[in-house]
This record gives structure tokens, sequence and C-alpha cells, in this order.
């Protein structure tokens, strides 16, 4: 596989560059491919199950990429777990999966497991592994083509944890657009602020490795402690921002937040969740060096497959910023309920058609059926999110099934955000629906507020709110207005609705 062959290269010609950063712990390329092999090949002499997937738990150590490597080598998938998710979802992972092995950067007690068929490896037995110089390891072995190269576990709408696959070809396919199409192929430092089990992290990890850049890492601790936060970014001469919008935002609440702090910096690039048009207009304000870049694209088709540049000629004449124009050996169609194209300006569901699309969830015939299917001999994706093109430009509509009934009203909750967050008076906001007798009382906009002149908070809520009745009919502008510094995030960073939801219930 190419991408696997440019880091052998990158580690033979460059075996003292750092691949990877995390605070006091550094991984050179030379390192990284010498451990890698030593875990291939004690997987490839223990393993009983060609091609079964292993788990690697931890969060963002230097172990964790030497495993994913080294996995992919031994010819297994990897399937990244953060330490940030519960033991029963964990143990979901490993019963849906079949992992064969479970390797643990981290400690986690292994009592759990215990009834699981599980080869465990843990962080003292890895580092053993790592350093003993077994390096019998053919590339004949390498995960290629349609092997599975990591399986990412996200939401089911079951309740159960599903796993999408995504091959070698899939992963080829999303690095070389990223490599030609983006300007980052310059051997600089790379944010990696998403954990690996997210899929965002993919969008640094694998373009930073595959051309001599320097994977520089934003942990949960620093995440939840904004002074050392901000005094490692301001050393870690980061060239490459990845990132979801809502972590952007919170460091834009540091008023030192700006080309000051990081004066290599040169693109942004946002996936995951929706980019505001203010947040982009602070970004280039602040940095006027960088490039901003929004994405689009779901895990089923390997992280993003749209992009635009977000340039200072877009904020004026856009209050909703266009997703882009899908990468060139893909297409994204907009079709009716019955599957049939839509013309340009109508709304109807995306379809990604193309080779960055996954063979499907991990043991889930149904799910897969549904949701996948062939189109003119390649691959498509039923993305059940809701978008248009104008222009030639594709936009976001939210989710098709995103939508909630109040009073008899059906209403798409996306849509309301996008509206409020228009309000000059609006740094960002989150609509949650408050629930009473199991019906849906009302809505609660959680407001991140601007800088505004008014005293009392029921003074800026009505000027919210006069502002949208000429954007929304009165049914569909919340009830009540609730005020936070900054909007809760999962370890993902994205925001956390269910902490908001929790909130109105209690």
């Amino acid at each position: 596989m190419r991408l696997i062959k440019s880091i052998q290269k990158l580690s033979s010609d460059h075996p003292n560059r750092f691949a990877y950063v995390n605070r006091g712990s550094v991984l050179t390329y030379g390192d990284l491919w010498k451990q890698s092999d030593n875990l291939a090949s004690y997987i490839q002499k223990h393993s009983n199950q060609a091609k079964s997937p292993i788990i690697v738990y931890g969060h963002m150590e230097p172990e964790m990429i030497i495993s994913f490597l080294g996995s992919v080598k031994a010819g297994h998938p990897y399937i990244p777990v953060d330490l940030s998710i519960p033991v029963d979802r964990i143990k979901k992972i490993v019963e849906s999966s079949k992992a064969e092995f479970f390797i643990m950067t981290e400690e986690i007690d292994e009592a759990h497991f215990a009834s699981y068929p599980l080869k465990k490896i843990n962080n003292e037995e890895l580092v053993s592994i790592l350093n003993n110089n077994d390096t019998d390891v053919s590339e004949d072995q390498w995960v290629a083509e349609e092997d599975s190269f990591y399986i990412i576990y996200t939401s089911g709408s079951t309740g159960n944890p599903k796993g999408v696959q995504i091959t070698a070809s899939n992963l080829q396919s999303f690095v070389d657009w990223m490599i030609t199409d983006f300007p980052i192929n310059n051997q600089g430092n790379f944010l990696n602020q998403a954990p690996f089990s997210f899929d965002l992290s993919v969008m640094d990890l694998y373009p930073a490795l595959s051309s001599g850049g320097t994977l520089y890492a934003v942990t949960k601790d620093m995440i939840a402690n904004p002074k050392v936060l901000f005094e490692e970014l301001q050393h870690s001469n980061i060239k490459v921002w990845t990132s979801t919008p809502s972590f952007a935002q919170m460091c834009l609440m540091e008023p030192k937040f700006s080309n000051n702090m990081l004066p290599e910096l040169e693109v942004f690039l946002f996936c995951g969740e929706v980019l505001s048009a203010e947040t982009a207009r602070l970004l280039l304000e602040r940095f006027p060096k960088a490039k901003v870049f929004n994405l689009y694209g779901p895990t089923e088709a390997t992280v993003a497959v749209t992009m635009v540049e977000i340039t200072k000629e877009t904020l004026e004449t856009h209050t909703v910023l266009p997703i882009g124009r899908c990468k060139s050996d893909s297409q994204l169609l907009i079709v009716d309920n019955e599957g049939n194209p839509l013309p340009e300006g109508e709304k109807g569901e995306m379809i990604i058609v193309g080779p960055s699309v996954s063979k499907g969830y991990l043991g889930e015939k149904e799910l897969t059926d549904r949701a996948f299917f062939v189109k003119d001999g390649e691959r498509a994706y039923k993305t059940g999110d809701a978008g248009y093109i104008k222009n030639g430009f594709l936009y976001y509509q939210g989710r098709l099934d995103f939508q909630v009934k109040v009073h008899g009203y059906r209403m798409e909750l996306e849509e309301i955000e996008c509206n409020i967050n228009k309000s000059q008076h609006v740094e960002a906001c989150v609509v949650v629906p408050v629930y009473r007798d199991d019906k849906i009382d009302y809505l609660n906009a959680f407001v991140v507020p601007a800088k505004h002149s008014f005293e009392k908070e029921y003074q800026l809520s009505s000027a919210i709110k006069k502002e949208l009745t000429n954007l929304l009919p009165k049914y569909m502008i919340p009830r009540k207005f609730s005020y936070l510094n900054q909007l809760p995030m999962t370890p993902n960073g994205k925001v956390d609705r269910k902490v908001l939801a929790s909130e109105v219930m209690a």
C-alpha cells in the first residue's frame, strides 16, 4: 500500500524526524517504523485468525500510533478505543467485532474482559514487545486494497455501536485528495485534537505521516485546563489546524488566540459539525495569513468528501456557509425519497458515490444493506443528511431524521440553530427539546452570547427573538433562552447535547 510505503521511506530517509509529539513524549519516524515492525511480528506469530480486528485502547499515546501501524503491517485492521469510552460500550465493541487482540496503551481493569477470548497485551508487555528487535515481517502481509485498514465504532440507532469498515483503498483515496487539493504537503506540524476513536483524527494522522509532517497532540487534560492548553499551543509551531468548529470556538474565547500565538499557522481544516460564518470571520481576522477550509463527510465515506475555502468574499455573500464541491474521484448526489436526482436548489438526501465509500458495517448485513448500495459499478452510501446545490456549491441542511414535533408542528432543530446563529448577539447556539409526559413541551436554546450592551438576560432574549421573527415562523422560535460561557463538548470535540438535555430535565 502506498501510504505504508511512504511512511517506510520517511523512516529510512529521515529516521530522526519527529512523527508525533505529546508533551514530554516524542516519537521519531525511525522508531515508529522499527517498533511497529516488532509489534507486527509478534501479532503474526500469536494470531490464530487471519485479518481479525485488533482493539487499541488509550488516549493519544505514541504507542497508539505504533500499534495502528503494527496491526496493519501484520494484516489486521485496528479499532481505536479512547479511554473516555465507558466499559459497557467497550464490551459491546468487543462482542460486535470479535476482536482477537486487546492492546492497552493505558491502564484498564482487565477483569472487565475476563470472559472474552481476547489476547490481552497490557502497557508493560507492549513496551517489551516494541523493543524486542524482532522484525520478521513481510510486505506481503500488509493490509491492501479491499482489506479493512481500520474500523471505527459510531452510534447506532438500535442503541448499540456499529463498526464502520474503512479499507486500505478507501483511506488511500482520502489521503491522495488531502495531499493533492490542500496546501498541507510541507512537512509542518499538524494539530491532533480529536481522539483516535473519532474519525476526524484521520484527517491529520495520515496526511501528516505520509507527507513527513509532525503530529502535535492536544489531549483531554490540556483541553480541561485552558492555561496549559494555550501555553502548549504557543510552543507548538502548528502549521495545519484540524478540529471541530466547537473546539475553535472555545479557543476564540481566549483573546490571545491569534497569529501572535501561532505565527506558523497556515491552514484551518474543519469537519464534524457546521462551521458558522461568525467563527470563520473571527479566525480570518485573527489569523490573516491562514486559509480556512470547510469540509463535509460521514465516517462511512472516510472522513470527508467535500471542501471549500472560506474567504472574506465568501462571508460577504453567505450567512450560511457552503460545504463546497465533491472531490474529483467521487460524486455527491441530491435525491428525492425515491432516489431520483433533484434539480439545483431543491433539498433532498445527500448520496455519496466513489472509492472512499466504506464496504459497510462489520457483522451487520441488514444495516449495511439499508445504507449502502452499488451505483454504476461503484459503492454508494445514503448519508441520511439533507442538502442542496446552488451555483455549483453544496449546502448541508441537517439530518433528515433530526426532526421534532412541537404542538403539532414538525421542524428541524438544526434549521432553528442555523437561524439563531445568524443573530449579531449570538456566538454559538444549540437547541434542545424539553419533554413533559413523554411529549415535547417547548424548545430551549442554549446560547453563548456575543458582546452586547444589555444589562438583563431577558433583554438579550427579546433582542434575539425580535431578529428571529424575520427568519422563522413564530412556532419555531424557542420559548426559553439559557446563556452559557461556552457549550459543553464531548471527548470528540463536538457539542455535548446530552449534557444540555440533562440540564433541562433536572
